[in-house]
């Protein structure tokens, strides 16, 4: 039989994006634990794909710091380092101050609008002890700035870093610390709405790299 010549093909991009952002999320969230090892046929039978673009994903997230490969040996989840924690904060700081810098002057109420739900959501979750709840806001609000600067390499980058912070915030929002957050949102959104790009811009950066060095101690961020 003829292979039919109109089919579209397979969007392999997208296919591997989501495998990443699978195995990703299963490591933040603790699905696979630190030091588990990741063995490829097991991940691509799981998530229904070839093993290519698994092993795709778990080279980027090697880069990325998630995962720690030792070529024709083994890949395990990596622990909680804190240094790769401060590495990856330094840089995501700074993508979020550029990403507010760049957003204010083109923010619409509906952006602002957006940011402000997202933090009454974030209140709501942090209240109810709900950590994933919690994140899920802390990343629509923060994300708005992000959307509206267009600025496709900043996002790229965020994309690729910002998971190495987050099992040290999912420490920090499960804390009473992590409660001190909605007051610094309250201020970046306040500043958006004002259009004081630059101190927008510097309450951002400072949200970020605020994050302590101990997240068992966590502060605002």
């Amino acid at each position: 039989m003829p292979i039919p010549a109109d089919t579209p093909a397979v969007d392999r991009t997208l296919l591997r994006d989501d495998v990443y952002r699978r195995l990703r999320d299963a490591i933040v969230d603790g699905t696979f634990a630190p030091g588990e090892q990741l063995k490829d046929l097991e991940l691509a039978t799981w998530l229904g794909v070839s093993r290519t673009p698994v092993r795709e994903a778990l080279m980027r997230l090697a880069h990325g710091g998630l995962v720690v490969t030792l070529p024709g040996r083994s890949t395990t989840v990596s622990t909680l380092d804190m240094r790769a924690v401060w590495d990856a904060r330094d840089v995501v700081a700074a993508m979020h101050e550029l990403a507010v810098r760049e957003a204010v002057p083109a923010m619409t109420e509906a952006d602002l609008a957006a940011m402000r739900d997202a933090n009454r959501r974030f209140r709501s979750a942090l209240e109810a002890g709900d950590v994933e709840a919690a994140l899920r806001a802390d990343d629509e609000l923060h994300g708005v700035p992000v959307a509206v600067s267009q600025n496709r390499a900043l996002a790229a980058v965020l994309d690729d870093l910002t998971p190495v912070l987050r099992r040290a915030e999912r420490l920090r929002f499960a804390s009473p610390g992590g409660r001190a957050s909605v007051d610094r949102h309250d201020e970046l959104i306040r500043l958006c709405a004002a259009s004081d790009g630059e101190a927008a811009a510097a309450v951002a950066f400072d949200i970020y790299h605020s994050l302590p060095t101990d997240p068992q101690t966590a502060d605002p961020a």
